[in-house]
């Protein structure tokens, strides 16, 4: 989303348009935006061209409210925000165990599956996955692990039937590497599949309703690849440190953390906290 869509949705966001209509002039609007009247105008008609707001003229006054679309947009940036400000290099999800359909086993035998998970995870998995169903207190932490570059498993096809690409995260359940795969088609908005080289269900003694905590790696490709490969002077890594917080970041993320974070919380609580 254009970084000037974003502000103004933003605005009119803390002003209470996510929840319903607000009435506002141009005028208004402008100040809120620190732009002209006549600016303001334009980006009203930019932002109901791209279908963020919609707008109801009534006989005195206009009024606004944010459309689904504007909604998603805001928080897919700010679950990036909670990423940069506030997780650590993993989340974990809390849930329960579930039985599935039975569906899992036949889609992880797959050939131009299994070659691909043996060399990009790094293990073989069983022939079936374990399916948590996520508290809905964690479902939030969900969209924040999807907006991370997983590792990619792409699709084929096999005797006239195509298979659709997956996503794998790497995570962990009680010390044991695991997966949980995201099929390109899934429709499961609270339910997580998770594959690994073991029966889970047998090795660690799970039965439906057991509790589990899934702890999912969300470090980026870039910061992974920054921490085996990059190796700076003993000199640099002095100076740097110097300029960072005690627990690592730099001093002036702080600040702009304070200033975003609040105004983004007060319409987007966060989910429990990130373990």
């Amino acid at each position: 989303m254009d970084e000037k869509y974003s502000f103004a949705l933003r605005k009119l966001a803390l002003l209470g348009a996510m929840d319903d209509y607000i009435a506002i002039s141009s005028r208004e609007l402008g100040e809120a935006l620190e732009m002209s009247q006549q600016s303001a105008s334009k980006r009203i008609l930019e932002l109901l061209e791209e279908k963020y707001i919609v707008r109801d003229l009534g006989a005195r006054r206009q009024r606004i409210k944010l459309t689904q679309k504007g909604i998603d947009d805001l928080r897919k940036e700010y679950n990036e925000y909670r990423r940069i400000f506030e997780l650590t290099d993993h989340i974990t999800i809390h849930g329960a165990v579930q039985s599935g359909m039975g569906e899992g086993g036949y889609y992880i035998c797959q050939p131009g599956y299994l070659e691909q998970f043996k060399s990009k995870l790094g293990f073989e998995p069983f022939e079936g996955t374990l399916n948590i169903h996520v508290d809905p207190d964690d479902v939030g932490k969900l969209d924040v692990i999807k907006s991370v570059a997983g590792v990619p498993i792409n699709g084929f096809t096999d005797n006239g039937r195509s298979f659709g690409n997956v996503v794998a995260y790497k995570a962990r359940i009680r010390n044991i590497d695991c997966a949980i795969v995201v099929p390109e088609r899934s429709h499961y908005a609270d339910i997580i599949e998770i594959i690994c080289q073991y029966h889970l269900r047998r090795t660690l003694s799970l039965e439906d309703g057991d509790r589990v905590d899934v702890k999912v790696n969300v470090r980026s490709r870039r910061t992974v690849l920054e921490s085996e490969n990059h190796r700076e002077p003993p000199r640099t890594r002095s100076r740097i440190r110097m300029g960072r917080c005690g627990r690592g970041c730099p001093a002036r993320f702080h600040i702009l953390s304070r200033c975003f974070m609040t105004d983004w919380k007060m319409h987007f609580p966060s989910p429990s906290s990130v373990v």
